[in-house]
């Protein structure tokens, strides 16, 4: 395979991988891996979960779709009948030292004009900051609803 080749292939791949971690928080807790792991579950408990591993410290949710109406596109900015988000919430728990770390991440999709023949398609987008700052409310409450205190 030729470097340009290879470069064609890795540079998307690079930048889809920025944009599924741009914007991960963290939060740290002084309490037992067991509290941290069920404020993290009940911090997308609105959410259905596709993936729980509590030995592995991973929770991720199923894609949940989001109406957005009134998205326009294209040089005449046409509405968009169907404009839509789509998001999923990845969760990390690790135990470390003394305390124990919870990072969360949104990563989130639009629907966008493509054009080509695929007219549709879903495209990355930066995470939605009401989410995060709705999952860290939710996170933060449950840790100290467990005793946990924050560092």
């Amino acid at each position: 395979m030729s470097l340009r080749s290879l470069s064609l292939f890795l540079i998307p791949l690079f930048l889809t991988a920025c944009a599924a971690t741009s914007g991960m928080q963290q939060r740290f807790a002084v309490c037992s891996y067991d509290y941290a792991w069920e404020a993290a579950l009940e911090a997308v408990k609105d959410r259905s979960i596709t993936t729980h591993d509590k030995d592995a410290g991973f929770i991720e949710t199923d894609w949940t779709e989001i109406p957005m109406t009134g998205r326009a596109f294209g040089i005449l900015q046409r509405d968009v009948s169907d404009g839509k988000d789509r998001s999923r919430i990845t969760l990390t728990v690790k135990r470390l030292d003394d305390v124990t770390k919870i990072s969360f991440v949104e990563q989130r999709q639009q629907w966008v004009f493509r054009g080509g023949s695929r007219l549709f398609g879903w495209a990355s987008i930066d995470p939605s900051e009401d989410v995060m700052r709705d999952i860290q409310h939710r996170l933060d409450s449950k840790l100290k609803e467990h005793g946990c205190s924050l560092t």
